[in-house]
């Protein structure tokens, strides 16, 4: 991409770390498992008393709607894979550990 493309065309910014910015973001559909999750998260520290969980949900979040905005359907391929993998036992694209190590090794110049 060249220079004038690539400032023609900034990449998005990320929400900040609040439920209605992430949210404002999502796609109808993730927007839907934002707010089951979003019910979840307050049961949970409601009965904790514990802001982790919250912080660590919004992160989450934060970096999927991200994603979303940076590349559209991401993670629906993203999900699609993980079922893949999971249903076969493995990921048919993966490369073997040896032929990554000598990409690499090739790279470094090693």
């Amino acid at each position: 991409m060249s220079v004038a493309a690539s400032l023609s065309h900034p990449r998005p910014v990320p929400p900040a770390a609040d439920p209605q910015a992430i949210r404002a973001c999502l796609t109808p559909t993730l927007a839907v498992k934002f707010d089951r999750e979003w019910e979840i998260v307050l049961d949970r520290i409601k009965e904790s008393r514990d802001l982790t969980d919250l912080q660590a949900w919004l992160n989450k979040w934060r970096h999927t709607a991200y994603m979303e905005m940076c590349d559209p359907g991401s993670y629906t391929r993203l999900m699609a894979k993980a079922d893949q993998i999971l249903s076969t036992g493995g990921n048919p694209d993966a490369v073997p550990a040896e032929e990554m190590r000598a990409i690499i090794a090739q790279r470094l110049g090693q």
